[in-house]
């Protein structure tokens, strides 16, 4: 079964049945791609635990990014496919939890109630959860820390890293966290100055590199002669890319030129902390005493 984001896949248990072929039709119409696993007999009873298994295993997989289980209440699907690590089913029974599961939580899988709510309520409910996107942001490092990592992965994050402060502290420590390797790319005196303007950066590569390096979950630095790191990305092909900053991953994969096969992951900014704001300090603080020493 190709990747698809069209693809859904769904299952139920006997009561399921008449509200899961309801939906399919719905989605047909909508030009999606419905996989269904069954069961297709109302009168014959199916245990639903066998059905929430394999639909979570084939999300989980990556074979299709979203799957609908349907049962009486939604409970015993949602408990079944959350056993599977890289699942977040969400048990939905109204409009606002549906697009909240998605916004919020980034729900791989939606459980509904055929027994809770009517067909048409069940029917709006799909169509806002298929339409909401994750919301990313602040929601990106929360639901990290739900999902298990593999100590496996390299992670791969990049910046010019000149004055190290709180924000840079938790980029590095979020990415690291991701998986077993971190390698941090820093870019260039010479590719600073063009990023940034001659008067960067205030401490030079090799500096800024042995602080990077003294930092307990910083496994590797590397210097790129680049203002973007597209090449060295391709060489060392890490797992996932993590990028700080209030873009979306996708965003930055096309600007970035990541990969497909690369994770993107992005960590919001931590307010109120970046260097040029810091720089900006000291230099008032500069003319201050300088102010202060010509009054004297």
């Amino acid at each position: 079964m190709p990747e698809n984001k069209k693809n859904i896949v769904l299952a139920a248990d006997h009561n399921g049945v008449g509200l899961k072929s309801q939906v399919i039709g719905h989605l047909v119409e909508k030009g999606y791609n419905c996989i269904d696993l069954g069961p297709y007999d109302i009168e014959k009873k199916v245990d639903y635990v066998d059905y929430a298994n394999q639909l979570a295993h084939i999300v989980e997989s990556g074979s299709a990014q979203k799957g609908i289980l349907i049962c009486g209440t939604g409970v015993g699907m949602s408990i079944v496919a959350n056993k599977h690590k890289n699942i977040r089913a969400a048990l939905v029974h109204n409009i606002e939890t549906s697009t909240k599961s998605r916004e919020h939580n980034d729900s791989n899988v939606l459980c509904l109630g055929a027994w809770i709510t009517p067909v048409d309520i069940s029917i709006q409910i799909v169509d806002s959860w298929l339409n909401e996107p994750f919301g990313e942001g602040r929601h990106v490092k929360r639901i990290e820390k739900i999902v298990p990592h593999d100590k496996q992965k390299i992670v791969f994050t990049n910046g010019i890293f000149d004055m190290l402060h709180t924000g840079h502290i938790e980029l590095l420590r979020f990415a690291k966290s991701l998986g077993g390797k971190l390698i941090v790319g820093i870019n260039s005196d010479r590719a600073t100055r063009m990023i940034k303007g001659d008067a960067r950066p205030v401490n030079n590569e090799n500096d800024r590199k042995a602080v990077l390096e003294s930092v307990s979950f910083v496994d590797e630095v590397i210097v790129f002669d680049d203002a973007e790191p597209t090449a060295l990305v391709r060489e060392i092909m890490p797992n996932i890319v993590v990028k700080g900053g209030e873009w979306t991953a996708e965003e930055v994969r096309k600007r970035d030129k990541i990969p497909g096969g690369v994770e993107v992951k992005i960590f919001p900014l931590v307010p109120n902390y970046s260097t040029t704001s810091t720089l900006k300090k000291i230099k008032e603080l500069k003319t201050w005493e300088k102010e202060t020493n010509s009054r004297k």
